[in-house]
């Protein structure tokens, strides 16, 4: 086939872009044509989101992506993070600031939440993992802090959603991400209104949900003109980045959950694929979350917090007058002694701290270890106690699929940390295949591909992507060592 151009949206927390994937059939090459940061901003003590900023950007991107690709694309999808969202009034106009899913009014909303549903009945109904970050949250928060506000909303929208709309004024939500939102009946697979009604969350602003590959139309006059795309089609892709992401492992393995997938980046995502969402007591013990997948799959998976505890302690150093690359502190961090201090990575306390390094050591103050000094010191605890992080969940997915998982596939810019990588590997005992860095973009891209008729299903987006990508190998070693600090570890996440 003659070669076709799919135009993917990708915003994370730290940066956006605007890539072109250039398909040819058989394989396909990404390109970047605009990329911008992003990021929390500080407004009155509070964290928003600065999505019409954003938007700029974007619109920006896709004139230059016009400029090089002439009229040659075929489609433009949008991917970010998940459970943020945004509210508009009946004349589409937005209400407030959008949040950002750190800030602390959600402080306390899990807790409100269980009095009046209880935590067994809220898990029963989504599947999700109990987390303060939750859109569930974040919207409790806001009926309590402006209520008239919320009374306002005629429309519901996550972010992705946000920007499809301001591409095509399309009103509806992508299932990937609204599974993220702990407001979606992973039974029923819609709005779980039933019990939004008993949180007294008003409903009639959810809109409805639609699958990856969902065409939503062609891009607005305006935007058509400004870009000079013109009327390409707007297609929806998995819009919650690790749905996208987990689209593009490239796993020769189907139809059993016996190889697992780490998307890393400032969280870690890591999980099996299964046909429905597991919803038994032992997934609530555990806290693991099912999450939306393509073809109406669902990701069984554990939040982690992922290189957000690297990326902080480097913020930190900088403070300090260090201003220290990722690839410097990696070697510091190889040059440390082995297991010197351990954390548990998922405690609150790291979740947004003021200085990430305190929180490390007053965490290892408070376990009675050693506390690190040197800035290797601190991303090495780091790192190793990310690596037996996964080892646990590991073995609760194991646990919950009655599946031994035979491979790791750790996809997303974490893949560059080598030294993490080859940690994984030896904590968890399993090979592990680390790549491609550019899971998310090439998930969405070749999810559009799908939808225009031009790859025919999943297994095939993979074999696209094994064919196209270089993907390293990673061989467990030095297991004494590392099942001696598993030892030590599980001791230390029940203090």
């Amino acid at each position: 086939m003659a070669q076709k151009n799919y135009i993917a949206v990708d915003l994370g927390a730290e940066s956006g872009r605007v890539m072109a994937g250039r398909f040819d059939g058989g394989k396909i090459a990404l390109e970047q044509f605009h990329r911008f940061p992003n990021g929390p901003v500080n407004l009155g003590g509070t964290l928003r989101w600065n999505l019409v900023s954003l938007w700029s950007e974007i619109q920006n991107g896709l004139r230059e992506a016009a400029s090089k690709l002439g009229g040659s694309a075929v489609s433009v999808g949008v991917d970010t993070w998940g459970v943020d969202f945004v509210l508009m009034n009946k004349n589409d106009e937005l209400l407030g600031q959008p949040w950002n899913y750190r800030d602390k009014r959600t402080d306390g909303m899990m807790q409100k939440a269980s009095s009046r549903v209880p935590r067994p009945e809220i898990f029963a109904e989504t599947g999700l993992q109990f987390m303060q970050i939750n859109s569930l949250y974040q919207l409790l928060a806001m009926c309590e802090r402006d209520p008239g506000l919320v009374a306002e909303a005629k429309r519901f929208l996550m972010v992705p959603d946000f920007f499809h709309w301001c591409l095509s004024g399309s009103r509806v939500v992508e299932f990937t991400n609204a599974t993220t939102t702990q407001m979606l009946n992973a039974t029923t697979r819609d709005w779980a209104f039933d019990m939004l009604r008993k949180l007294e969350i008003p409903t009639d602003m959810f809109p409805e949900i639609v699958t990856p590959g969902t065409n939503l139309g062609t891009l607005r006059g305006e935007v058509a003109e400004f870009t000079g795309l013109g009327k390409l089609n707007v297609v929806t892709p998995a819009t919650h980045d690790t749905g996208a992401a987990v689209a593009a492992v490239p796993t020769r393995r189907t139809g059993n959950p016996d190889w697992a997938y780490i998307s890393s980046g400032t969280w870690s995502l890591m999980g099996v694929e299964v046909d429905n969402a597991v919803l038994t007591p032992k997934a609530l013990e555990y806290n693991v979350t099912n999450e939306g997948g393509v073809d109406g799959t669902y990701r069984l998976l554990k939040n982690i917090m992922g290189l957000w505890l690297v990326q902080r302690c480097k913020v930190a150093f900088a403070a300090l007058g260090k201003d220290i690359d990722y690839a410097e502190l990696t070697r510091l961090a190889t040059e440390a002694q082995p297991f010197r201090s351990l954390i548990d990575p998922d405690r609150a306390e790291f979740l947004s701290p003021p200085n990430m390094p305190k929180a490390i050591a007053e965490e290892c103050r408070r376990t009675g270890q050693v506390i690190p000094e040197t800035e290797g010191q601190f991303v090495r605890c780091a790192l190793e106690s990310l690596a037996l992080k996964y080892r646990q969940v590991l073995s609760w997915m194991e646990e919950l699929t009655g599946v031994r998982v035979e491979v790791i596939h750790i996809v997303g810019g974490g893949t560059q940390n080598q030294l993490l990588n080859q940690f994984t590997a030896d904590a968890c005992g399993r090979p592990v295949f680390a790549g491609p860095i550019e899971a998310t973009a090439l998930g969405n891209v070749l999810l559009q591909a799908r939808a225009a008729g031009d790859i025919s299903s999943l297994s095939e987006i993979r074999e696209v992507v094994r064919s196209s990508e270089t993907i390293g190998e990673y061989t467990p070693k030095d297991s004494a060592a590392w099942g001696d600090a598993w030892g030590r570890f599980q001791e230390l996440v029940k203090v």
